[in-house]
């Protein structure tokens, strides 16, 4: 692999229209590099590109890197996140639609693709693309024309299309749930985004990077420092939101501090002593035959398994990430705890 100039790169060095804000694309850890790497490469060649990765994991950001890396990138970038649509108004967004194409179409539309002509088109949450929207998708990616909604006359674009799941779309075609031709056709290169929880060199980078630019909005000068406590609980959680969700822990640390020191680290804001208590379920009614009906209950093992992961967990939390006080907190020994935590914990690293 080349050497890489890891600052150039986590401060984001592409050119840009002056219009356009920069996209922060922040790290220093290897593995980070080698996927900015990758992307960086894949951004120059003009065929489409498929983004897999967890949720937070910033894919609308690689698909905007590729974007602004890419010849198109004085061109439209448009996004559109297919998750949030019903299935009868995607394709009216996707393509558009003329007067009178359905109830309350009073005029024409013009789609994300037309939107996006000589640009690029981002297409979030692939997977949740109905089955005819996908045979139209294929088509303008193989021909470059589509049809508005309601209308008979084919439109022509040149569109790069950038693709991004937190869906296993393999299986999903398998399962005849997502059309293997166009799996094909957006597949020229699958770029797999790291979760922090892989890249943890780059928790404290960001964390850090998050820190000053809330105490910035918040008036406060100089540059917030944190304790070796709050250190150790960043670096320790197994973090699922990846960095969305450090931004927004790091960020309501740094408000809930008075001083420059942040030592408070609140992974859960709604873990309070007064929160409500969870509603109880009313007891079943029993029938006429003096039999109550069949609770639509859990298997017990997995209910237990879910209690003492939760409990593991919190309390590992409430003992800022010392294990031996955890332990201590559930009443149990120190061994006992590490059995526990090897059988839980390390299931979510």
């Amino acid at each position: 692999m080349a050497k890489v100039d890891r600052m150039s790169l986590s401060n984001n060095a592409m050119p840009e229209p002056e219009s356009e804000p920069v996209h922060e694309a922040l790290g220093q850890s290897d593995i980070f590099l080698a996927f900015q790497e990758r992307l960086s490469r894949a951004a120059k060649v003009d065929r489409p590109i498929l983004l897999v990765g967890e949720r937070g994991t910033g894919k609308e950001l690689a698909a905007s890197r590729i974007h602004y890396l890419s010849p198109r990138w004085k061109e439209p970038f448009v996004t559109l996140n297919c998750a949030t649509l019903s299935p009868t108004l995607i394709e009216s967004e996707l393509f558009g639609h003329e007067a009178g194409a359905f109830t309350g179409a009073r005029g024409r539309r013009t789609g994300r693709f037309e939107a996006a002509h000589g640009g690029t088109l981002f297409l979030d949450e692939l997977g949740a693309v109905p089955l005819e929207a996908q045979e139209k998708i294929l088509r303008v990616v193989e021909y470059g024309t589509f049809e508005r909604v309601g209308a008979s006359q084919p439109v022509h674009v040149d569109v790069r299309i950038v693709g991004a799941t937190n869906s296993d779309l393999p299986t999903l075609a398998a399962q005849g749930r997502f059309k293997q031709d166009l799996l094909d056709r957006l597949s020229f290169e699958v770029l797999f985004l790291p979760p922090l929880r892989e890249r943890r060199e780059d928790i404290m980078f960001l964390a850090q990077h998050f820190a000053v630019r809330m105490a910035a909005e918040l008036g406060r000068a100089g540059s917030p420092e944190f304790s070796e406590g709050a250190v150790a609980a960043l670096e320790n959680y197994s973090w699922p939101g990846n960095v969305r969700e450090l931004k927004n822990v790091v960020e309501r640390a740094v408000y809930r501090s008075e001083e420059e020191n942040v030592s408070e680290i609140a992974f859960d804001p709604f873990e309070s002593p007064f929160a409500p208590a969870a509603e109880v379920p009313e007891a079943p009614t029993v029938s006429e035959s003096g039999t109550p009906p069949a609770p639509a209950a859990r298997p017990f093992k997995e209910t237990v398994e879910e209690l003492e992961r939760s409990l593991i967990r919190d309390a590992l939390v409430r003992a800022n990430y010392n294990q031996k006080k955890a332990a201590a907190l559930l009443g149990l020994t120190y061994d006992q705890y590490r059995g526990y935590y090897r059988k839980y914990m390390n299931q979510e690293r």
